[in-house]
C-alpha cells in the first residue's frame, strides 16, 4: 500500500479493514491488500468470537515482507500473514523472547539436559510420512476434538510446504537402537528464520515422553541457537491470558508483548 493510500480495503465478506499508518509504512512498496474474516467462535475464550485481518504474502520478497509483519504481530500461516482484529477484544497479545537476556533457569536447565541424548537436524520444509505419524500422536493425545484434530495427510503437506518465508522443519530424534540409522523421532518444529530471530509456527512432539517436557525443550532449544547464530528473539506467537492452552507462554521470562506499536517487557 502506497503512501497516501486509502488505509482500508473491503474485505470479501464487504467488512472495511482498516490498516494502522504504522502498518502502511512499513509496507508502503508493496501494494499490500488486507481483507477481514467473517466472526466464528474464538477457540481460546469461550463466548467470544474472533476475527482476523490477513493479506497474502507476495511470491517475490515474501520473506522480507514477513519480517516487516511479524514486527507488527503478524503470524504465517501457509502464504497467509495474519493477526487477530476482533470486536471489543485485545487479548491476543503477540509474544517474543529477548534472547540476549534470556536467563535459562534451573528447571529449564534441567530440561535441557535431560535432552541432550536427541540429535537435532534441520530439514528443508518438506512433509514426510514420519512428521504427520507424530503429529497425529500429538493431536490425539494433546489436543482432541481441538481445531486441528481433524487434519489429514492432504492437510499436513501444504502447511509445512506452501511458504513464502526462509522456513525449515527442525526434528529432534532419539538415539538410535538398531545401529547407526536415524533414531526415532520425538518433535518436530516448523520454523521460519526471520532476519531478527526465530518464528515459532508450529511445533508439536510424542506425548509419550511426557517426563521429557518435549515442548519447553524445542522452544528452550532455539533460544539457545538463536544466541548461537546471532539472533536477537524467539518468537512464539499469541498470548491469551487466562486461556489454558496459551497460558504456558507466560512461564518464560523474560518475555516482551507487543502493546499498540511498541514491544514492552511483560510485567511492566
Amino acid at each position: 500500500m502506497k503512501p497516501g493510500a486509502p488505509r482500508g480495503r473491503i474485505a470479501a465478506d464487504g467488512a472495511l479493514v482498516t490498516v494502522s499508518p504504522f502498518v502502511t509504512r512499513l509496507v508502503s512498496d508493496r501494494q499490500m491488500r488486507f481483507f477481514v474474516t467473517a466472526p466464528s467462535p474464538c477457540p481460546y475464550l469461550p463466548g467470544q468470537f474472533e476475527r482476523k485481518v490477513f493479506a497474502h504474502l507476495p511470491f517475490i520478497d515474501g520473506a522480507v515482507t514477513n519480517d516487516e509483519l511479524a514486527q507488527i504481530g503478524f503470524r504465517r500461516s501457509q502464504t497467509i500473514a495474519y493477526r487477530p482484529a476482533c470486536d471489543g477484544c485485545d487479548a491476543c497479545v503477540a509474544t517474543r523472547l529477548p534472547v540476549d537476556r534470556y536467563a535459562f533457569s534451573r528447571g529449564e536447565r534441567r530440561v535441557l539436559e535431560r535432552n541432550a541424548d536427541l540429535t537435532r537436524d534441520v530439514a528443508a520444509a518438506e512433509a514426510t510420512p514420519e512428521q504427520f505419524d507424530l503429529l497425529r500422536r500429538y493431536l490425539d493425545g494433546r489436543h482432541p476434538g481441538g481445531g486441528m484434530s481433524e487434519m489429514t495427510w492432504a492437510d499436513y503437506v501444504p502447511m509445512v510446504e506452501d511458504t513464502a518465508a526462509r522456513t525449515r522443519m527442525v526434528e529432534y530424534r532419539l538415539p538410535s537402537v538398531d545401529g547407526p540409522g536415524p533414531g526415532d523421532l520425538v518433535a518436530a518444529a516448523l520454523v521460519d528464520r526471520m532476519n531478527d530471530g526465530f518464528s515459532m509456527v508450529y511445533l508439536f512432539f510424542d506425548p509419550r515422553h511426557a517426563r521429557r517436557s518435549l515442548g519447553r525443550m524445542v522452544i528452550l532449544d532455539h533460544v539457545r541457537e538463536a544466541r548461537r547464530v546471532g539472533l536477537d528473539y524467539v518468537y512464539l506467537g499469541y498470548w491469551v491470558s487466562g486461556s489454558p492452552k496459551m497460558d504456558y507462554k507466560a512461564d518464560y521470562r523474560p518475555l516482551e508483548l507487543l502493546r499498540g506499536d511498541r514491544w514492552v517487557a511483560h510485567g511492566s
